[in-house]
């Protein structure tokens, strides 16, 4: 397992993959029980993997509670995220959810006793709830910084422009700062590519990407069975829905016959190369049900495309820009005097 810095605003070291633990117990009535969650954190941890990804919704809060019982010692050596927004109750109640400070104060708190710990090393906004000021959440976030309850906050699933407006904000107020993103991203979503990921290169902000394998799509196994999220979880799923997703599939299976490696470890080379080819730290969160899951994750680091491979994969997943990209893209060659090949390009995005 190999390191990176979590972006270029904080000095966060973490692992190429994040455990995200979304599995990790069963109070969605689906997921890993105890001791095979114990196995898959421990295996994780074993292969040098120390960025942990959770949220206080997850299984309910059990996937919190449980963490807190295997980190123990290793707190020091773990890089431990988790989020607040939806609440840890399958009572929601109108006070405990949403990104008021309220909310912040009560999730926080709820979450630090959940993980046994005295402090969060990166607090993640879990979803935007349309009705919080950012300037409230920022300060919010600013305070538990300054009280050292967490020690720098991010926005998951938040739109690219919310981002950016966060992060002026903080930065012209002297707030902690955005740190990263967290977003949907794999072959068949690839939405991240308009916005989302040019706006983290030219911020430097870190990125984590969830759901690498399409919600298992990726993997092939929905031609011949519905086993997994579509029958148990029937939530953040994919399926063949369009015919790009069945073109992509068709590629992931076929480069998996050329390599004679599974198709999910395909599709993770390619997000790996992806995340490799970035200006910034992107780490995809890898969910494994299983320590068969996770082994597969793992062998996928040992995986290399061709570029061949990769160009193939990246040409037949790519998503529509659209307005004003395309039109843009066309004329970058002309509003560079006809000579955009001579022109030494920027490392990242220019902001």
């Amino acid at each position: 397992m190999r390191f990176k810095t979590f972006g270029r605003r904080t000095g966060l070291r973490v692992s190429q993959y994040a455990l995200g633990t979304g599995n990790f117990g069963t109070g969605w009535g689906a997921g890993a029980e105890p001791e095979e969650a114990r196995a898959i954190f421990d295996r994780f941890r074993d292969v040098g993997g120390n960025f942990i990804d959770t949220a206080d919704a997850y299984q309910i809060g059990e996937s919190e509670r449980l963490l807190g019982q295997f980190i123990g010692s290793d707190r020091d050596d773990i890089v431990l995220a988790t989020k607040y927004t939806v609440g840890a109750s399958a009572d929601r109640r109108l006070s405990r959810t949403g990104n008021g400070r309220k909310n912040l104060r009560l999730s926080v708190e709820a979450s630090l006793a959940r993980l046994d710990t005295d402090h969060i090393d990166l607090l993640w906004v879990h979803y935007p709830d349309e009705l919080t000021p950012v300037d409230e959440i920022l300060r919010g976030l600013d305070d538990l910084v300054s009280q050292g309850k967490i020690l720098h906050a991010a926005f998951s699933n938040f739109p690219a422009w919310r981002t950016a407006r966060a992060a002026a904000l903080a930065d012209a107020a002297r707030w902690e700062p955005v740190a990263g993103i967290q977003v949907e991203y794999s072959l068949v979503e690839r939405s991240a590519d308009r916005e989302q990921l040019p706006m983290a290169e030219a911020l430097g902000l870190g990125v984590t990407t969830w759901s690498p394998l399409g919600g298992g799509l990726l993997t092939g196994k929905y031609r011949t069975s519905d086993d997994g999220r579509l029958t148990d979880l029937k939530t953040l799923i994919h399926t063949e829905s369009s015919a790009q997703k069945t073109a992509v599939v068709d590629a992931v299976l076929e480069v998996a016959e050329d390599l004679g490696r599974p198709a999910a470890q395909v599709a993770m080379a390619w997000v790996n190369e992806r995340s490799r080819r970035c200006s910034t730290a992107v780490v995809p969160v890898i969910g494994p049900r299983s320590t068969a899951q996770l082994a597969e994750y793992l062998d996928a680091l040992e995986v290399r495309l061709t570029e061949e491979q990769y160009a193939r994969l990246s040409a037949v997943s790519a998503p529509d820009l659209g307005v004003p990209h395309t039109a843009n893209a066309a004329k970058l060659d002309g509003l560079q005097g006809g000579r955009a090949d001579l022109v030494d390009q920027p490392a990242f995005p220019v902001a």
